[in-house]
């Protein structure tokens, strides 16, 4: 029998997490966390690739995140914890399958934090001109490394601002393109659907590139089942996002998609250029519009990076609560894992150093190494699912908050769906490199964490 192990809940004093976010926080981070920086940053290539059928792209990767989503609320809303799907793999699977999940996770979001400090780095110093991009790249993580050594309560509130100021602007991006698409918006003209004669201009081909960029701009929707630990009502506001999570996800990623292919040609260079959001403002005509979109990517960055120093930070201290890590970071003051914190924000800014010495050979090895940790995730977490769910309908039914949909018959279709996009990224050549490197740093995890395992049954 796996081991069950996992984290007790935080209880009182200075040694246990605090729970220190509200409900609206939760809310917010639940509904900002789906408008990442993968959207606005990293669509265009997508679209590119794919032309109007990126919204087909969209459509299946947004169902299979619908349904990762799910089975991750199943057993969150059940079994609580800061180390979310890692310490679910644990009660799953076995102590070395929470290891690999969490640390390969772990590796995924500080090279994801020093990435996203670069991309908010190049924005502003492209309106400062003169101005070093390295200069910035500090400032924001010092910023956000402060921010998160802080009272959780801090990051909260920091992330609900920046989730407002995102929804705010995607929406008001939606109604705006409607209105143009129906001509009735002042001073433009409706394309109509000129823009989406040719659905499919490179094939079968380009609609895979778009499929496999799209799979990757929703990463970061676990971040909800992390913080969630931390809340005042940890269960209410895990259904509560993940219920909410299939119109989220259709309004913001596929229904912003269809206005920018029906607006904008699919082959401008200003989608990959200036981002598809602002070309399509610019396409528009409205004064500012273009910049001020950029703000918003800008935030969005931000919020990516507040947000994976949180993650990052939560996840190594639950692995080390479990004792499947160095003990140091899984110390607690104020409710805070500070070391944890400061030790995830240096693995980032080591990351953005490295993008400075070593772009062509040491920054890409680590970034195709993370290129489908995603995946991986997604892949304990249906396994853990369809062997959680047996047990919790056999020992506690009332834990069953949240239900995966006509179990177990989904997550085998999700499970089905991720094989595919495996081989889906073996075929191409530019992802082919990521899957390989990622499997071998799993593969490395998984051997570390399996003898670590056997070490500590034989004490």
């Amino acid at each position: 029998m796996p081991s069950s192990t996992t984290e007790t809940p935080p209880t009182t004093g200075d040694t246990s997490l605090s729970h220190g976010l509200k409900q609206r926080h939760l809310s917010m981070i639940a509904l900002g966390g789906v408008i990442g920086a993968g959207l606005f940053v990293g669509s265009g290539a997508g679209i590119a690739a794919a032309g109007p059928s990126i919204v087909i792209a969209y459509a299946l990767s947004g169902l299979l995140v619908m349904l990762v989503m799910r089975m991750l609320g199943e057993m969150s809303a059940a079994y609580p914890s800061s180390g979310s799907f890692s310490a679910h793999a644990e009660r799953a699977i076995g102590p070395w399958a929470g290891f690999t999940a969490g640390w390969a996770f772990w590796v995924l979001l500080c090279t994801a934090v020093g990435l996203e400090g670069i991309g908010a780095a190049k924005i502003v110093s492209g309106w400062l001109p003169g101005t070093p991009e390295w200069a910035w790249v500090a400032l924001f993580m010092v910023v956000f490394c402060g921010t998160n050594l802080a009272a959780v309560k801090n990051f909260g509130e920091f992330e609900f601002w920046f989730a407002a100021l995102k929804v705010g602007a995607i929406t008001l991006f939606l109604v705006l393109g409607v209105l143009a698409i129906a001509g009735v918006l002042p001073g433009t003209d409706s394309p109509g659907t000129s823009h989406l004669s040719d659905f499919l201009p490179n094939g079968g081909e380009g609609l895979v590139v778009g499929l496999l960029a799209s799979v990757f701009a929703y990463g970061g929707l676990e971040t909800v089942t992390i913080a969630a630990a931390e809340s005042q009502d940890p269960v209410r506001g895990v259904a509560s996002a993940v219920r909410t999570a299939m119109w989220r996800i259709a309004l913001f990623y596929i229904g912003s998609m269809a206005v920018i292919v029906t607006l904008v040609p699919w082959d401008s260079p200003e989608v990959v250029e200036k981002g598809p959001y602002v070309a399509t403002l610019d396409t528009l005509g409205i004064p500012g519009a273009g910049q001020l979109m950029n703000v918003v990517v800008l935030v969005a960055l931000l919020s990516a990076m507040n947000a994976n120093i949180y993650g990052a930070s939560r996840i190594a201290y639950s692995l080390v609560e479990r004792g499947e890590g160095p003990k140091a970071l899984g110390r607690v003051s104020g409710g805070v894992p500070r070391i944890a914190v400061l030790a995830s924000s240096v693995f980032g800014f080591i990351c953005v150093l490295l993008s400075y010495w070593r772009p062509n050979d040491v920054f890409s090895w680590l970034l195709n190494m993370i290129g489908a940790v995603i995946l991986v995730v997604w892949i304990f977490i249906a396994v853990s699912q369809l062997r959680l769910r047996r047990r919790l309908e056999r020992e506690t039914p009332e834990k069953l908050v949240v239900r995966m949909w006509a179990f177990p018959w989904l997550t085998w279709l999700a499970l089905a769906g991720m094989a595919a996009i495996f081989v889906l990224m073996a075929r191409e050549p530019d992802t082919r490199v990521q899957l390989y490197s990622t499997g071998g740093m799993t593969l490395v995890l998984a051997a570390v964490g399996y003898a670590w395992q056997k070490a500590r049954e034989r004490r």
